[in-house]
């Protein structure tokens, strides 16, 4: 596989009126062109930290991030953040008009994907008029339009009922593998980052060091759902509750 990210011994501190505060101790770990990463850890450990510094929203204090020459990378964030006013096709196009890309060949290029991916006969309705999973699939549209290389997903699913977030997490992990992208996702579902993901990054408690990482390897691995199914499903899931050394 050919490394797309490289992440070196990234720190974070924050100055406040009392002292520093660290959030980010040392992280450093490699990303995989096509690979499925996702991010776990307690509760305001640094992950969506960790996150922002990758997308550049925020600053590291220490370390060093590098990319494949010419990649680039979009963030898909908590809630879809469509426009009420806009339909879904200008929601899709927004990113684009912000960058002043919305040439014919990249309007061309989301009509493509809203046809693809069953969103093309909502066009021209309003997103209070479509489901919870139908604005995050437009969501993502709106994020792919602009070719990342990389995705970021910070916690992609939480705001959606449980039916539904298994659906779409199904959805958003088909749309990916087909167009070829490469994902790294913070998430507190475990059984989540266990269906979806090629490797799982564990997080300590705060200020946050990589407890372990995983190479999920399961039987059969198709889509999420499926995955779990899979016979070695609770193994990890047990791997990763202890590493997460939760008191209830």
């Amino acid at each position: 596989m050919n490394n797309i990210l490289n992440v070196q011994n990234i720190k974070k501190i924050y100055h406040t009126l009392d002292g520093e505060i660290e959030a980010i101790s040392n992280i450093s770990f490699d990303v995989n062109e096509g690979e499925f990463i996702s991010i776990v850890g307690p509760s305001g450990c640094g992950k969506s930290t960790l996150l922002s510094i990758l997308s550049g929203l925020e600053k590291k204090s220490f370390g060093n991030i590098q990319l494949k020459d010419n990649c680039s990378i979009g963030y898909m964030l908590q809630t879809d953040s469509l426009f009420p006013w806009l339909n879904i096709l200008e929601n899709a196009m927004l990113g684009l008009k912000i960058k002043k890309q919305d040439t014919k060949e990249n309007q061309d290029y989301v009509i493509s994907l809203l046809k693809t991916y069953g969103l093309w006969e909502f066009a021209y309705k309003y997103p209070n008029e479509l489901s919870g999973g139908m604005k995050q699939r437009c969501a993502l549209i709106r994020t792919l339009a602009l070719k990342p290389d990389i995705l970021l997903l910070d916690e992609p699913f939480s705001a959606l009922d449980y039916q539904s977030r298994l659906a779409v997490s199904d959805d958003v992990f088909r749309i990916l593998k087909q167009e070829k992208k490469t994902a790294i996702m913070v998430t507190h579902d475990l059984s989540e980052a266990i269906a979806m993901s090629d490797r799982i990054i564990v997080l300590s408690k705060r200020p946050c060091v990589i407890k372990n990482v995983y190479a999920i390897a399961l039987t059969q691995a198709s889509n999420p759902i499926e995955n779990r199914k899979a016979p070695e499903f609770s193994y990890y899931y047990d791997l990763l509750w202890k590493d997460l050394d939760v008191n209830v």
